[in-house]
């Protein structure tokens, strides 16, 4: 019998890829950071792309924006962790469940801690802005889910990398659209929040594999030594 190893969460042939996105997105996230340390008003790009301050949009797309919303609200996200993780488990893969709460969670701890440390604010000094944890939370939890199922389904280099990087502009200009709309965010917050998820998953997937593979002393793909049959035997 074969001792088969828990897949990977971040397939080799994205790694390359992905580690040169993340690199670029991080980049992102502390140049606006930079620029917008402390600030109170939207910039220019801010203006150019909507008035962020006013509540623009009416029913029914306001009743959407409220829904996608409601999804980085903390009832909203926990439901999606909860239904999520549950189906990791449902599926024995607990490396992937760990996945998923990792990855969530770091991106909205790392959101919230950038807020404090660049003080830009919306709608008073009470409303810390930069950047959006809303799209960094569905960003982050849709490229966990792509890549899961990049690894589950087999996919290579090229197939593999645009269902991620669909996913997360998907999830993030959904997300990022209803910030905006609803005045909670200036849309760099809502880019630095999507550049944020698409920094950390990357880092996070590959932290968790060498974790998990230090832990069990395996490697994904490979079989371990005590499973390889004694020479002569079938």
């Amino acid at each position: 019998m074969t001792d088969r190893p828990a897949p990977a969460v971040l397939p080799s042939s994205l790694r390359a890829t992905l580690g040169l996105i993340a690199g670029l997105a991080a980049s992102v996230v502390v140049l606006l950071g930079v620029l917008y340390a402390g600030h109170s008003e939207p910039g220019t790009v801010d203006r150019w792309i909507i008035r962020p301050t006013a509540d623009s949009v009416r029913p029914p797309w306001r009743y959407v924006a409220l829904a996608a919303d409601f999804l980085g609200e903390p009832v909203g996200a926990a439901t999606l962790i909860v239904a999520i993780v549950t189906g990791c488990l449902l599926l024995r893969r607990p490396r992937a469940a760990l996945f998923v709460v990792a990855g969530a969670g770091l991106a909205v701890g790392t959101a919230t801690l950038l807020k404090h440390l660049v003080g830009r604010t919306i709608h008073g000094a009470d409303n810390l802005s930069y950047p959006s944890g809303h799209t960094a939370f569905l960003t982050a939890l849709a490229l966990v889910a792509a890549l899961l199922a990049t690894g589950r389904l087999g996919l290579g280099r090229t197939a593999g990398t645009s269902l991620v990087l669909a996913a997360a502009l998907v999830a993030g200009a959904a997300m990022g659209w209803a910030q905006v709309v609803l005045g909670a965010h200036y849309p760099t917050d809502a880019l630095g929040g999507w550049c944020t998820a698409l920094a950390l998953v990357p880092a996070t997937a590959w932290l968790v594999d060498r974790t998990a593979n230090r832990m069990t002393g395996r490697t994904p793909g490979r079989t371990t030594d005590a499973a390889r049959p004694e020479p002569g035997s079938r």
